[in-house]
């Protein structure tokens, strides 16, 4: 099977999809560009930077590539948008339209992988019961952790009062009644890289959320959970057995409005060069 297609009537033999090609796989000769390995990782930088479409790529075929008209954001707004991004922790009680995750999982599909590895899948939880009762198993494993009070077991203070709260007042800072649940999810034997990849993801995810009217929150708590094994947890995702979960992100419609732009600590930054 050829990797690639070129018009020859077009092509002006530039180079430039030669250069781009992360792995080599396309070199120029005489001919124009030509295939020269059959690994590909099927990044399209091949199709994406032809000034002539020119060049088609059975993995990622010109016709699904949308033309792009720069800039996106200029500086200013891009700085606005990433700085206004916040992790909420109240949320309308009513459901998110199934459509409206679908939009949303649809642009976390699109963040960078390693080496375009990808392999990221989710498992949407919006029922309320099952919500009520992942929050109810995730507190009992925090109390177990709690009782162990392994030396080094991480946030564990913040664990004695996330269980103290929620014995107080019933209210649960594990999903904080958000009426929807994403669950990252890999195969198991894609571990190593799966995690990462469905951070991305999930990241992508939180930052297009606010501009379809929705608001989000990592749910660290649910992943530590299941990376530990804990079986009424698992056994309420009623996952795949080759599926673990690598993440998880609470969604729903804020119930307040945030005026302000959030900040940070200062910069910290250091440079390296053969002049130091």
């Amino acid at each position: 099977m050829d990797l690639i297609q070129v018009n020859q009537e077009e092509c002006i033999h530039c180079g430039l999809c030669a250069t781009v090609c992360p792995l080599g796989v396309i070199a120029m000769d005489t001919q124009g560009p030509q295939a020269v390995k059959e690994i590909c990782i099927a990044c399209g930088h091949c199709v994406a930077v032809c000034p002539r479409e020119a060049i088609d790529h059975v993995k990622t075929p010109l016709a699904k590539q949308i033309p792009l008209e720069r800039p996106v954001l200029d500086a200013g707004t891009a700085n606005h948008f990433l700085r206004s991004r916040r992790s909420i922790r109240d949320y309308q009680q009513k459901p998110v339209p199934r459509e409206k995750i679908l939009q949303l999982l649809d642009i976390a599909r699109f963040a960078p992988t390693a080496g375009n590895s990808q392999g990221v899948a989710y498992h949407i939880v919006d029922d309320p019961i099952t919500l009520r009762n992942i929050t109810a198993a995730s507190i009992a494993w925090m109390e177990e952790q709690i009782e162990k009070a392994v030396p080094g077991t991480p946030h564990l203070a913040e664990m004695v009062i996330v269980v103290d709260n929620f014995r107080k007042t019933g209210r649960s800072a594990v999903l904080w009644n958000a009426p929807c649940l994403i669950v990252a999810v890999t195969d198991r034997s894609f571990l190593a890289v799966g995690r990462d990849n469905s951070h991305f993801s999930l990241s992508y995810a939180e930052l297009y959320a606010p501009s379809i009217g929705l608001s989000t929150c990592w749910a660290g708590v649910i992943e530590a959970c299941c990376s530990s094994g804990c079986q009424p947890l698992l056994q309420l995702l009623n996952l795949p057995e080759n599926m673990c979960v690598t993440g998880a992100l609470m969604v729903g419609y804020p119930q307040y409005t945030h005026k302000r732009l959030v900040d940070r600590n200062p910069l910290q930054v250091t440079w390296q060069s053969n002049a130091d």
